[in-house]
């Protein structure tokens, strides 16, 4: 056979292969969660070569129907559909105000409720964290440095020790930080508000995705700001077009984006769309302030660079902490604030003063230790698992119709349930049935996603969880269409 014939037939090779398969998944006879042929055991068994059969892997990728696992191979997706994606038809081309924290903060408080699963709170299960350790640290610290507990000036004064450590965890992007554009604060969530308030003024409009994170919203609303809700994918993040029209007539003042492992939908933000973000954004005066609180539970085998790791003008605001990874009571994070550094300072200064002086060396010495990385290597094992224990219940016990993302980092899971099903009006049925979610209009400041919710995936799938994702799932089908047509 020749070079040419070969090179002919090769299409006809991997489609045949991909139509197999995707003829026992649709058939049953490979199910939702399983694992399929190794790459090479099908390459030996079909005599084809590797390059070939990972084409035909793609395309049953592209067609929703499989997933491949970082180091466990491919597996038939718990929802053999389409993805669940935001429809960027329906997305408000006008900024609006935003109305949402009466009702995130009814969620909130009726999902601590004893008895009720937790699947609200976007936290990890306190059995996962080194509560132990930072507790020891705690008092070792304040043993060898007494002098911290008489720091009581109201200037914000920063470890230089911690700044250190942070400025040494991004040498090997291609823009690391610096000293002196680091505030240290008391959350990811005082970094943001700060960041809001440094460069913005009542009445201004700021972009964000969509679904956006709550708490963004929240943050916009109690500054008097309009939300421009941007087009997301739920795999790729923000969608660098639809940014590029928003932003050409300058009505847009400030970015306000979760660009790795996003809260809800769990997406990546390719390092290309970074680059493209912080050049266009730099161009046109749209400061960034850039949410990385899940940018160290990443699923996949490097840590993603931040949007700021592309910034060559001091214009993106990289805000995070370290309250999902080690404990939600820390109440420590930073911002590296690029040329905001003053705005931010005076922010800080005039609205909380100094962060913890005791937290800031716990800090400094648990990252100097080593144990940081070595415990985000478990977490993030335990989060991908959980995740995908949660991903597989939903199948099980959900409408047929049901689709959902494929968080690549993270640990919440965003569902898409048939447009008639409305999760705020089953809001109080799931609580009354013991059961907490989000639900999906609360991500967004038009009140889209109504047929949407989210999941927190932070603590282990035990069978308590799996019996709560059943309850929910029952709830939700009574009012789910049957194949008629009828509810």
């Amino acid at each position: 056979m020749n070079a040419e014939n070969t090179v002919s037939q090769q299409p006809l090779l991997y489609a045949r292969l991909a139509e197999d398969l995707q003829s026992l998944i649709t058939a049953g006879n490979l199910r939702p969660g399983e694992r399929l042929p190794s790459v090479r055991r099908l390459a030996s068994e079909r005599h084809l070569s590797i390059s070939t059969v990972l084409q035909a892997l793609r395309q049953l990728e592209d067609r929703g129907l499989i997933e491949a696992r970082p180091q466990s191979g491919y597996f038939v997706r718990p929802t053999p559909t389409r993805r669940a994606q935001p429809d960027a038809r329906t997305t408000p081309e006008e900024p609006v105000p935003v109305d949402v924290s009466q009702r995130v903060m009814r969620v909130l408080q009726s999902g601590r409720q004893p008895g009720v699963a937790p699947l609200t709170y976007a936290h990890s299960a306190p059995e996962l964290l080194p509560l132990a350790t930072l507790q020891r640290l705690y008092g070792s610290v304040v043993r060898r440095h007494p002098r911290l507990l008489e720091t009581g000036t109201h200037i914000q004064e920063h470890n230089p020790a911690l700044i250190r450590q942070l400025v040494r965890r991004t040498v090997g992007w291609s823009g690391p930080l610096t000293a002196n554009e680091l505030v240290i604060t008391n959350s990811c969530t005082e970094a943001l508000a700060l960041c809001v308030r440094a460069v913005t003024r009542p009445g201004d409009t700021v972009a964000v995705e969509s679904p956006a994170y709550y708490l963004m919203l929240q943050l916009l609303e109690t500054a008097g700001l309009k939300a421009l809700e941007i087009p997301t994918d739920p795999r790729s993040g923000l969608s660098i077009e639809a940014l590029d029209l928003a932003t050409r007539d300058g009505r847009v003042t400030a970015c306000l984006l979760v660009p790795n492992a996003s809260n809800p939908l769990g997406s990546m933000m390719p390092d290309e769309n970074k680059r493209r973000l912080a050049k266009l954004t730099a161009e046109r005066g749209v400061a960034v302030i850039e949410d990385d609180i899940f940018g160290d539970l990443y699923f996949g085998e490097e840590r993603p660079w931040p949007i700021k790791a592309f910034d060559k003008t001091g214009n993106v605001m990289l805000c995070a902490s370290y309250s999902k990874c080690l404990s939600p009571a820390l109440g420590i994070g930073f911002v590296a604030a690029g040329r905001y550094r003053a705005q931010v300072a005076l922010q800080k200064t005039i609205t909380s003063g100094p962060t913890n002086a005791v937290t800031q060396q716990v800090l400094a010495e648990y990252l100097e230790s080593g144990a940081y990385d070595r415990h985000m290597r478990t977490l993030r094992r335990h989060h991908q698992r959980q995740v995908e224990a949660m991903r597989a219940a939903v199948a099980r016990y959900f409408p047929a119709a049901t689709r959902m993302t494929v968080p690549q980092g993270g640990l919440v899971l965003w569902v898409e349930l048939p447009a008639e099903i409305d999760t705020s009006a089953l809001y109080d049925q799931a609580i009354a049935a013991g059961v907490a979610y989000v639900p999906g209009e609360l991500f967004s400041a038009s009140g889209m996603y109504r047929n949407c919710l989210r999941l927190n995936c932070g603590n282990p799938f035990t069978p308590a969880i799996d019996d709560a994702v059943r309850r929910l799932g029952a709830l939700i089908g009574q009012y789910a269409p049957s194949r008629d047509g009828t509810s």
